[in-house]
């Protein structure tokens, strides 16, 4: 397993591109927990908060794959840092302006969320261009979602830290400048600056006219959804257990459990149908969610969260093949953008639907959202199963010359339908 992640960092380029972008990511991966803690801080009720970030994560996801094909079409230096400035100027306006306009917050806000580079889709983008082998991008695939689960194990663990050390207002500004220099490393790379995006026929569905796209995205809105309740629902929970304090270790350990399953994941080459793969995964996904309802003490209740995130990271590992493997020629960018934005819609709405839910009937309730999307999830993907399913001769990865970063087969694809 080290031996195989080794080979990866090894490549030129690939330590500077997976931190920088690991930290440009920082503040739209902590923003949920931060605009929380800020609006409690603030005065505002449970329901504002989960408002307030339900309303980023939408803007966010509108703007993911928005940029996503602009960066398809212009390259990646004259979208990401732009548009990480204007993302981090937001924040900072919303982080000084309070909740004393609520209008003037949610603007804000919204517009800090509209503007988050797509740095994510950016990186899997640049994998092929940085790793001479197929399935050493595969592999980069596992370790991405792996170290992905290190911000978000350490990510909780800083807004803590800088809300204890200062406040919930200098957790957000510190935060976003943090991003804003993670963005600026990955564009100026090599890479970055020479990456260009394969032909593409203009096309305004773009990514979206891939039928096995469209079942992917339909089967992690509602993981997403898994995921944002229990970031709302694990509030009222910690200020019942020991505050802050747990809620920060709650939200490592969802982290720390994607980090262990993603690691384990990735130490093997895995063959067959990954749609396959995929429902099995999303199955054990949602039986991991629900002993969450038993509601223990704070440490048994870490490790039972560290159980409910043990099969996120392989989710979407095993979802990233899928988007090569079904992303029409020359829209790799946007692409994966859609999955971001998918992930990041239902994680507004389960940060939306448990704030109420969370007000009248407690924490028990809010822990009872992640395991019923979860077996949503499952059921999209059941129903979906023909579409997503790739033909082994199809499965099989072409080497090209070009530079082109979606280098699978196009499933379902002629010439005639690339967008």
């Amino acid at each position: 397993m080290v031996a195989g992640y080794l080979d990866i960092l090894r490549a030129r380029h690939a330590v500077r591109l997976l931190v920088g972008t690991l930290v440009g990511r920082l503040p739209n991966a902590t923003a949920a927990i931060a605009i929380v803690l800020f609006v409690r801080a603030e005065g505002g009720s449970y329901s504002l908060a989960g408002a307030l970030a339900a309303v980023y994560g939408v803007a966010n996801a509108v703007g993911q794959p928005v940029l996503g094909r602009l960066v398809d079409l212009h390259g990646q230096p004259r979208v990401q840092l732009p548009a990480a400035v204007l993302s981090g100027l937001a924040m900072a306006v919303f982080a000084f302006v309070g909740t004393g306009s609520v209008a003037l917050a949610y603007v804000t806000v919204g517009a800090a969320g509209l503007f988050t580079p797509p740095l994510e889709g950016g990186l899997r983008a640049l994998w092929s261009s940085v790793l001479p082998k197929e399935d050493q991008v595969h592999t980069a695939y596992a370790m991405d979602a792996v170290a992905q689960e290190v911000m978000f194990t350490v990510g909780p663990l800083l807004v803590t830290v800088c809300v204890s050390l200062w406040s919930p207002q200098a957790a957000l500004l510190v935060l976003n400048v943090v991003g804003v220099l993670g963005a600026l490393s990955v564009v100026v790379s090599p890479p970055s600056r020479a990456w260009r995006s394969a032909p593409r026929e203009a096309h305004w569905l773009g990514a979206l006219r891939s039928s096995g796209l469209l079942a992917l995205l339909g089967a992690f809105l509602f993981i997403g959804m898994a995921l944002g309740s229990i970031t709302v629902a694990s509030v009222p929970y910690a200020d019942e257990h020991g505050g802050d304090a747990v809620y920060g270790w709650l939200m490592a350990a969802l982290g720390l459990g994607a980090l262990v399953g993603g690691a384990v994941y990735g130490a093997r080459q895995w063959t067959g149908d990954p749609a396959r793969r995929l429902r099995g995964l999303v199955a054990l996904l949602a039986v991991c969610y629900l002993p969450l309802m038993l509601i223990p003490g704070a440490f048994a209740m870490v490790l039972l969260t560290v159980l409910a995130g043990v099969f996120l990271a392989p989710c979407i590992a095993c979802a990233f093949v899928l988007v090569d493997l079904h992303a029409p020629r020359g829209t790799v960018t946007e692409a994966f953008s859609w999955l971001v934005t998918t992930f990041t819609v239902g994680a507004s709405v389960g940060t939306g639907l448990a704030g109420p839910v969370v007000e009248h009937g407690g924490a028990l309730w809010g822990f009872a959202l992640p395991g019923a999307a979860g077996v949503v999830s499952l059921l999209v993907l059941a129903c979906t199963g023909r579409v997503l399913a790739v033909p082994a001769r199809q499965a099989v990865v072409a080497a090209s010359s070009e530079n082109d970063p979606n280098r699978a087969v196009e499933p379902r694809f002629s010439s005639g339908h690339q967008a």
